[in-house]
Order: structure tokens, then sequence, then C-alpha cells
């Protein structure tokens, strides 16, 4: 969640970093704060806890500026929010340095440094960092070779931006397991961990590769790769604009956000899992303690996020932790039974939603061991009143009806739920089996969204029906709700989920010819229970629409089915949620609803 921004130029880049951390705020932080090398070849910091607004706050009251920069946002991880933990981190006055990532070995290169005598002043795993470059610096060498000699000593994840006042031409930075970008200019250049924070000044991009290591200078920029070898990286165009909101080349937003969702889903899991690990610190200084103390899960929350927390139920239990899910508009109004031992845990995207953070501030005077939200906007209610916040990176989603929100909250729950795991047994090859499956994600929904003109095709059956129902068994029964929302609330169908087993318990009556069910049919232990009830369906008349796995054979007659290739178990639920997306979208469009703005509805629900 934390930001990087840097910038080299002729001019004063005060400005230029100031406005990166502002289009970083989404990521969530709680401390922020830039170094600058100024005329008088020295550098000067300053930080603030808080938000970029009170360090600029401190800023109009102070005379800095220079032309080459650092800045950063921090979460916080190792050492609370304060002043002294917040980035850059300094050792004397011979480097400054910014840092995303974790350093898992810092306890004992603290240790070491210690005894050659460095002072440290933050708690953070940060500092020890730049204590190795100064002692690097010390023994006469230029600062790329401090920073790839510092780089060896350091177990963990890192993206990283090194400035010195004694070389005012350049700033030295590397990336492994976190991202960084730089942004090419005329006469200047930068450097950011998101794009978007430097798309005021650039459109030109070089992105990093794992381990390499860049000089950035005005003039130029230089690349290495891991092994030491000047190396080429294609400078690419983005195709982003620097204004938040922007349809861009799609008819929707709702559209474009569906189709972000690979993107998205691989900025949420940055940063926090590498070589098969899961980055535990990435949630925040407090998570470890409030996990190790979790025996049970109380979920609360409203609409689309209601569904992510019941898929992370089905996953919590079979991991051994139990876990409990309400609507937060009932839970705030009944007498509850606190299990001893329980962490509350809170989803919702804009984190102002009123029911929900009615029920936060009620458990909290519940007897919960503490509080846990999922969230995609940093500066919410729910995460100023939350003991840990999980972000999603989803970015500003404007469509009302929710797409790449749900798909992020439900790779921070399978974090999430990866955390608990490990205290219940789970063992270092089934962590990584986990961590494999996440990082194949972005690939498995870029493959499922090419089915997006076929799934226009299906759509065409659809645009002419007034109801449908949505099937499925476990995991895939909340993605059934999570689809039949979604129909309903951009298209105006009367759209229903059940339990596919629930079938023959009443909604089988509503079953003809002109009644269209969906469903999915991942190759997973419930696959034949599934297709017997869909037999039900078939010999009442249903018209089916099916998503299913390739290597699922389907023993029924008059369908309409499109296959999803190489889908991990795992997280299939994550990905058979993009088809239900795209059905929803295109049978709206075909209506000729308003798709972004339904009809009575909101993005952020903010009265109960």
């Amino acid at each position: 969640m934390c930001g990087i921004v840097g910038a080299i130029a002729e001019r004063n880049v005060v400005p230029v970093l100031m406005e990166g951390l502002r289009r970083l705020e989404y990521r969530g932080y709680d401390s922020a704060g830039l170094a600058v090398r100024n005329a008088s070849a020295r550098l000067q910091r300053i930080r603030s806890v808080g938000k970029v607004a009170e360090l600029q706050h401190m800023l109009d009251g102070a005379s800095v500026e220079g032309p080459l920069g650092i800045a950063h946002t921090r979460w916080a991880t190792h050492g609370m929010p304060a002043e002294r933990n917040a980035h850059p981190h300094m050792s004397g006055e011979q480097v400054a340095i910014v840092h995303n990532g974790i350093i898992e070995n810092h306890a004992e290169l603290r240790a070491d440094l210690q005894a050659q005598g460095f002072a440290f002043s933050s708690d953070t795993d940060t500092e020890v960092i730049a204590h190795l470059l100064a002692g690097l610096l010390g023994q006469g060498q230029g600062i790329c070779e401090a920073t790839r000699s510092a780089i060896s000593r350091l177990v963990g994840a890192y993206a990283l931006a090194v400035i010195s006042p004694d070389d005012p031409e350049r700033m030295v930075v590397t990336r492994a397991g976190s991202p960084l970008v730089i942004g090419v200019g005329v006469g200047e250049n930068f450097i950011a961990s998101d794009v978007f924070a430097l798309l005021p000044v650039t459109q030109q991009f070089i992105f990093l590769e794992e381990g390499d290591i860049a000089e950035i200078r005005r003039d130029g920029i230089t690349v290495f790769d891991a092994e030491g070898n000047p190396v080429e990286r294609e400078i690419r165009t983005s195709q982003l604009s620097s204004a938040n909101a922007e349809k861009g080349q799609y008819r929707h937003f709702m559209l474009k956000e569906i189709f972000e969702q690979p993107g998205v889903i691989a900025e949420t899991l940055e940063g926090r899992i590498h070589k098969g690990r899961l980055l535990e610190q990435s949630f925040g200084h407090v998570a470890q303690e409030l996990f190790d103390r979790t025996r049970a899960v109380q979920i609360i929350a409203c609409g689309t996020s209601y569904h992510a927390g019941l898929v992370a139920r089905y996953w919590l239990e079979e991991a051994g932790i139990p876990c409990q899910i309400e609507v937060a508009s009932e839970f705030r109004y009944r007498k509850t039974v606190v299990q001893p031992d329980t962490l509350f845990v809170t989803i919702s995207q804009s984190g102002e939603t009123a029911d929900t953070l009615a029920a936060l501030r009620a458990a909290k005077r519940a007897g919960y061991i503490g509080s846990l939200v999922v969230c995609n906007v940093p500066e919410s209610s729910l995460v100023r009143e939350s003991d840990v916040a999980l972000m999603t990176r989803a970015g500003p989603e404007i469509g009302v009806a929710s797409t790449k929100a749900f798909t992020t909250q439900l790779v921070a729950l399978r974090l999430f739920t990866l955390a608990l795991a490990k205290r219940r047994g789970l063992s270092a090859a089934e962590e990584r089996e986990w961590v494999e499956e996440l990082q194949a994600l972005p690939r498995q929904v870029e493959v499922v969204l090419k089915l997006s003109d076929a799934i226009e095709q299906m759509a065409q059956s659809f645009a002419d029906k007034h109801n449908a129902l949505f099937l499925g068994r476990g995991t895939f029964y909340p993605i059934a709700l999570e689809g039949a929302l979604k129909l309903k609330e951009i298209s105006y169908i009367h759209a229903e989920a059940y339990p596919a087993g629930e079938l023959k318990h009443g909604p089988l009556a509503l079953v003809d010819e002109r009644m269209p069910v969906v469903c999915a049919l991942p190759d997973d232990p419930l696959l034949e229970k599934v297709l017997s009830n869909l037999q039900e369906v078939r010999a009442r008349g249903g018209e089916l629409f099916l998503f299913s796995d390739k290597k699922v054979h389907i023993p029924l007659d008059r369908y309409q089915n499109l296959t999803l290739d190489d889908i991990c178990p795992g997280t299939a639920p994550i990905v058979y949620t993009i088809p239900l997306q795209l059905l929803s979208y295109h049978v709206a469009v075909l209506k000729g609803t308003d798709v972004d703005q339904p009809r009575n509805l909101a993005k952020s629900v903010t009265v109960e």
C-alpha cells in the first residue's frame, strides 16, 4: 500500500513529488514525507503523520526546494505510525531512501549495524538499508555500486530509491518483489511505484524487471539486470489518462472496470506475496498480534461485499477457522453472543457504508478481540476506525455495479485466510500452492476476458427475458448470488440465486421454457451433484446458460456453454465471476438501460 515518487530535473521537483503522492493516496497510508537535495548541496527532509495534506501544510511553512528528490506514503508495518518511522529514512547526511516492501532479515542486519556504531532512530526495517548504504558510501563506493552491494544482503521484497547529497547527478532505484516504474521525460526523469502518479508529467514509461537496478539522470537512464549487466528495457507509452475518471476506449465505466481486473488483482497482490510465501507484515503493524489471538471470525458486510464474505466463510472453514457472516443491517439490531477470541471483519468498497460502520461501532463494545476491514478507500471511516485495514487496490470504481472492487475483495480475503490457515498448520508446500494460484490469477482473468464477444452473443437470448435463476454449490453459491445481483442491478431483469440442491424445494416450480438458468460448472467435487440438478431444469424445459471448465463433460441436451481453461481450484470462484459480470453487462446494453448509473441505486450507501 506504500507509494514511491521521485524526480530529477532542472526545475524544483517538490510540486511533482507532492502531486504524485496525492495520486497515490488511494493505495492506503498513514504517514508521508519527502527529501530533496537543495542548492546548498544538503538534504532537506519533511515528514508527517497523517495525510498528504498535512505534509503540504508543513511545506507551506518551510523553504524546501531542489532539482532532485524522493517522496513516500507509508502504511505502517514495522513500527507504529509516527514521524520517526515515516519515510524517507536517512543515515546522517550521507543518504536518503524510500522503500516499499518487507525486509525479512532486518533484525539480524540491525544488530550487525549497531555493533558497527550506527544509531537507529526508527522502528522500521527500512532504516537498516540507509545505514548499510552509508557504510558502503563511506568506504568509497559510488551510489550505484553501494546499492548493488546493499541489496545483496537483503532478504525479502523491496522497491527502493536512493539519493545522496554528494551525487547531484543521479538517483538509483531497484526492485525485487515490489513494483517500480521509470517515467521518461525531456531533460528530466521520474520514478514511482504506480504509473498513475506520473501521468501529469509523462506518458512514457520503463517497467523495471525483477532484480533490476537503474541509474536515473536528467539526461538519461541506465538499467542493469540482476547480474549487473547493462540491459535495454522497452519504453512504453501509457494509454491511461491523467484524468482519474475517463472511459477511454470503453463504452461504459463498468466495461472498463471489468477489463481492469487483471491489473488491479496484480496490484492487490504486489508486496504481499513473494517467492512462494505470504508477506504477512504487509497487513500492518498490529495484524500479527490479532491473527495470533484469532480463534474465530465474524464477517459483516452489505450487498456485493456480503457475497465476498460468503466466499471467505467457505475458505476460512475449510482452513479450520470457525466463521459467521451476517448482513450489517440485521446484525446491528439484534443481540449477539460473541465467542471467545473472535476477530470482527468488515468488508466495504467505499468504507462509508452506514450499516457496516454502525455494526463496527457496536462491535467495539461487544467483546471482540479486534477489528479488520477490507476496503478500497484509504481515508474512509471504516479504515480509520478499524484496528487493521487490508486495502484492496482496485483504484476508483465509477460504475455503481461493483466489479473490480468485488474481485479484489476476494483476493484480499484469500490472503487473510492464508494468514490464519498458517496458524492452523498449513504446510510450507501448501502455502506455496496457495501463493502460486494467486499469482496465476491475473493471467487467468485475462484469458476469460477474451470471451467477451462470445458472451455478447449469448446475451442475445436474455434480452427479452423478465426473470432468471442462478445456481451454484459450495463457494459457487455466493458467486451465483453475485451474478444474479449484477443482472438485476443493471438490466432490471428479476434474477434470483439458489444453492443448486435447493432447486427441488420450491424454485423448480418457476422453471419452464421462458426461464433462463445460469450456472458455473467448475471441475470440483460437487460437479456431479450440480449436473444432476441441471438435469431437473432440462426436464422442465428450462434454458441453460453454462460456464464450464474445459475438462467437464456435460451430459445434457439443448444448452449454451462457454469453456474456461486452466482454472486453479482455490481461486476458481474469482475467475468464474468474470463471465457473469460480462453477461450482465451485455444484457443491460441490449436492453438499453443506464449501465453505469442504474435507477434507484447509489455507489456508496451512507444512509441507513
